[in-house]
């Protein structure tokens, strides 16, 4: 299988619409005839990182590329950056304002999911540039 990349422009402080690149992402991988196992993997990992930007970011870019053995997940975003990456990485720990609290997003389980849920996953951020999150799911 030659890889499919899909690509996807995730919009900012927009709750109403976050999550439809990975439940697209999950779509696709359906038809694919991914195990359900790597289906739910991908599509909770694309997700948790989806809010992030709308929440975090005021969105960004997403890139999948499917291939037989992986699915690659790129998350751009040219947000705030992350001030401290191991800190964001604890459970419970969040930046989100009250007003998203409220909305039910923003318990700090985002990063934590994603690396649960991923076999790889890098962090790039540099504060007032952004952060790419490259996440990766074995197939």
């Amino acid at each position: 299988m030659d890889p499919i990349i899909l690509s996807y422009d995730v919009n900012g402080d927009d709750f109403s619409i976050a999550g439809e690149a990975s439940s697209a992402v999950k779509k696709h991988l359906k038809q694919l005839g991914f195990s359900p196992d790597v289906i739910r993997r991908v599509a909770i990992a694309m997700y948790a990182g989806e809010i992030n930007m709308v929440i975090h970011a005021n969105g960004g870019k997403a890139t999948v590329e499917i291939s037989q053995d992986r699915v690659r997940i790129v998350l751009a975003d040219h947000g705030p950056g992350i001030k401290n990456v191991e800190l964001a990485m604890q459970e419970g720990y969040s930046t989100a304002p009250e007003k998203v609290r409220s909305l039910g997003f923003g318990a700090g389980m985002g990063l934590p999911n994603i690396k649960k849920y991923s076999d790889d996953l890098k962090i790039d951020t540099e504060v007032g540039i952004g952060t790419t999150l490259t996440i990766q799911i074995n197939t």
